[in-house]
């Protein structure tokens, strides 16, 4: 998978915010609840934030594939904004982590920032195609800035959105420095950041990714995220090798940084439980094997885990469309909530 068909060429449109606490949530209630909340002049009341945070609190919404655009809204100047189908299957109250409690829940909200088609080029770049074992700010932004103008069919953004998408990235993931001038809630108020993906080295203070088995992050997550990688990458078959979901950009295995001894002791303990999900060695190369659609294997895997029964929904690029996109047509301009009201009514 390249950059240009992984992401969209879109730059700095978090209003220099990395995501906090609460904000994926946010995003995905306040869109169920309205779905012109974040253009209404009394947004920043409503949600409790400042006027640029809301536009954040969208954009990290959109790009988490929580929620996105209503194909059938009225306007197509200001979009309605509508939970997505895997928003949803996550943030419902009978979904399967309303609270965002649960620690895999943030390494899920990793990987769909990045998986296809991810709002954060130079983030995707980063995780899949930028090799330095130290780096700064600095080299990030220009690898980040040449790999951006080999893509043909872009305009390059400005060095000061490189700068600005560079700068979150750090901000979201690497441990801030305690001595520096940033605010307090901006060295503790992210959720990312728990999931030790980049650090600074001691002897140099650069910043290296973390490679390697990462304790805190659930095999039901790598077999779920090994899925949804396959689903979106239209995959033929019913196997994958290890390889392939280790070293291809875009793959699982470069988004958590695992080696493939890492990805197959996970697989290992997720296929234990699924009669449908089984590794393989036909040609001596471990593959990763399903019986189902993958899609459809993947919401049982995280069904099992979260110990839930989300339905209607399937891993990959569905999972990314509009939540009961029926009713959306024929009532586009309804809050979810009196669409699931006006369903359950017709179905008595």
């Amino acid at each position: 998978m390249r950059l240009f068909d992984a992401a969209m060429p879109v730059f700095a449109r978090h209003e220099t915010f990395h995501p906090r606490y609460g904000w994926f949530r946010k995003a995905y209630a306040f869109s169920a609840e309205d779905h012109n909340i974040f253009t209404r002049e009394d947004a920043p009341v409503r949600i409790g934030v400042g006027k640029n945070m809301v536009r954040s609190i969208r954009f990290w919404g959109l790009a988490a594939k929580l929620i996105t655009e209503n194909p059938y809204s009225p306007s197509s100047r200001s979009p309605q904004i509508v939970p997505t189908c895997v928003g949803h299957a996550l943030f419902s109250e009978e979904g399967w982590d309303p609270y965002m409690e649960d620690p895999g829940t943030l390494w899920l909200l990793h990987w769909l920032l990045l998986a296809p088609p991810s709002r954060l080029p130079i983030w995707w770049f980063a995780f899949n195609e930028f090799h330095a074992v130290e780096f700064t700010d600095e080299t990030l932004e220009s690898a980040s800035a040449n790999s951006l103008g080999a893509v043909a069919d872009w305009k390059i953004p400005h060095s000061s959105s490189i700068k600005k998408d560079v700068n979150a990235l750090l901000r979201t993931y690497a441990p801030r420095d305690l001595e520096s001038h940033a605010h307090l809630d901006d060295i503790l108020d992210c959720p990312l950041r728990e999931l030790n993906l980049i650090h600074k080295s001691a002897a140099t203070d650069a910043y290296r990714f973390t490679l390697g088995t990462k304790p805190n992050l659930p095999p039901a997550i790598v077999a779920y995220c090994c899925l949804d990688f396959v689903a979106r990458c239209n995959s033929a078959g019913n196997s994958i090798t290890l390889s392939r979901l280790v070293g291809e950009s875009g793959a699982p295995g470069k988004a958590f940084k695992l080696s493939e001894n890492d990805l197959l002791a996970a697989l290992e303990e997720a296929t234990r439980d699924f009669g449908t999900l089984s590794l393989i060695s036909p040609t001596g190369s471990r593959q990763l094997s399903w019986a189902d659609d993958p899609g459809m294997v993947a919401v049982e895997i995280l069904n099992h885990y979260y110990a839930s029964s989300v339905t209607g929904f399937i891993a990959g690029f569905k999972g990314d469309e509009p939540y009961d996109l029926e009713l959306l047509e024929q009532y586009g301009s309804e809050p979810l909530r009196r669409l699931e009201s006006a369903s359950a009514m017709e179905k008595t």
